[in-house]
């Protein structure tokens, strides 16, 4: 695997890393009724989950072109990471309508 390729990986892996972080602290925020705050961190991660796909869908076209020849263990890494923060980001929108119900009934 290229430096570069790994390069990329990590970047794909920091982007979706700090996208899963503002999803989980939109969790937190929604949980003590912040829920201005709570919508600032899903478009935080949002914003830095965009990113990483970005970086992602590069590679995919890279190596359609035949541009990119071996992936490894770090790239399924990456995408493990990428298909988490993704997943985090539909349960955080779950749990922050069930907050937002939560405090209207209180």
């Amino acid at each position: 695997m290229s430096e570069e390729l790994v390069t990329v990986c990590f970047q794909i892996i920091t982007y979706v890393g700090t996208a899963r972080s503002c999803f989980v602290n939109a969790v937190q925020c929604a949980k003590d009724g912040k829920f201005d705050e709570a919508e600032s961190q899903l478009k935080q991660g949002d914003e830095a989950f965009v990113e990483g796909h970005r970086c992602h869908a590069d590679l995919i076209a890279r190596e359609a072109s035949g541009e990119l020849q071996a992936s490894g263990l770090i790239l399924m890494h990456a995408e493990d990471q990428m298909m988490s923060a993704e997943s985090f980001r539909i349960i955080a929108e779950e749990f922050i309508a069930v907050y937002k119900r939560l405090s209207e009934g209180a």
